[in-house]
């Protein structure tokens, strides 16, 4: 998974082919094609440096309902638990799961969730950044990649990725907006106001960066003013950066904490969950593959933690297609 960025470093939160990896171990995993909990764990061994055979079972022949790993001669199946415990003792690195994590099962998931998706734009933005800066060195000059194509086709992959960085931020703010500030107004009066006009203040940016970017795609590369250009989205694209990673930090350290003084049932706060995915429709369909690609492994699986307890199987199943089926 992952774009191609020319010379830029590539980043440790991307998915590692691991059908493709030669020479590494096999593992085969049996289980149904249409199980969640089958899906989950084929997810999961993406990270891993090993080459997955999955054998779609209905009824394994292991005699369990559950998915079953077999690696040489041993076999385990078992509890989600189980199996991500059994796949970490044989393959630590990257590591799945969260260890020091500000976030438990206490925290009511949406908080959670909220904090996911701030790291995953965080990480696109800084991506964008490495990359504008990256085209303003070359001024304009096709790099050394070449999938990336001629410099306007480069420029042109820029914007499609900058709209869906956008559209994710876009979709965010609305959920918080809409679920999860009035449920914070009830703890602190008027915060819902001051929240929204800090949401607010960053649209101006957004929108020139977009400007920008359109410019660009127009322009005679190479070109004075084509470069002078670039150093504009360059600039404009680090003063964004600055601002989200300023406001998500003072969001996970003032606002989202509050979730936790709300007086929901346990129940209530997996219901509020579900109306943020269903708010962040585009977020959880065409681009969540997008924004799982910001997510370091052991964050993406917290996140399909929170999205597996989700009433709508459908819907899993849909999202978890988009992950292994690209």
């Amino acid at each position: 998974m992952g774009n191609c960025f020319g010379k830029l470093k590539k980043s440790t939160a991307e998915i590692a082919p691991s059908d493709y990896v030669k020479g590494s171990p096999t593992v085969r995993l049996y289980g149904s094609p249409h199980s969640n909990l089958t899906s989950y764990i084929r997810f999961a061994l993406l990270y891993k440096p090993l080459s997955l055979h999955f054998v779609p079972s209905e009824t394994p022949d292991f005699g369990s309902e559950s998915p079953v790993l077999q690696f040489g001669s041993e076999s385990v199946s078992g509890s989600l638990q189980t199996l991500v415990q059994y796949i970490e003792s044989k393959f630590p690195n990257p590591p799945l799961m969260s260890y020091g994590s500000r976030y438990d099962d206490k925290t009511p998931p949406v908080a959670a969730a909220a904090a996911l998706h701030h790291r995953s734009m965080v990480w696109h933005v800084e991506r964008l950044v490495r990359w504008a800066d990256d085209l303003a060195v070359r001024g304009g000059k096709a790099g050394g990649n070449p999938a990336v194509g001629s410099p306007r086709m480069e420029v042109r992959k820029f914007g499609r990725s900058y709209s869906q960085l956008l559209d994710l931020m876009l979709e965010h703010a609305q959920m918080e907006e809409i679920i999860v500030f009035p449920i914070l107004e009830m703890a602190d009066r008027g915060l819902s106001k001051a929240a929204n006009e800090e949401h607010a203040r960053d649209l101006p940016i957004m929108n020139g960066i977009r400007e920008d970017i359109k410019s660009i795609g127009v322009l005679d590369s190479g070109s004075p003013v084509y470069q002078e250009a670039l150093f504009n989205l360059s600039t404009r694209l680090k003063t964004l950066q600055e601002h989200c990673v300023e406001h998500f930090e003072a969001e996970e350290r003032d606002l989202l904490p509050l979730l936790e003084a709300a007086e929901l049932s346990a129940e209530q706060h997996e219901r509020v969950l579900e109306q943020c995915l269903d708010v962040m429709k585009g977020t959880h369909s065409n681009l969540f593959r997008f924004f799982i690609e910001g997510l370091r492994p052991q964050d993406a699986m917290q996140y399909m933690d929170l999205i597996i307890r989700c009433s709508d199987e459908d819907r899993v199943s849909s999202m978890f297609r988009m992950l292994l089926e690209s």
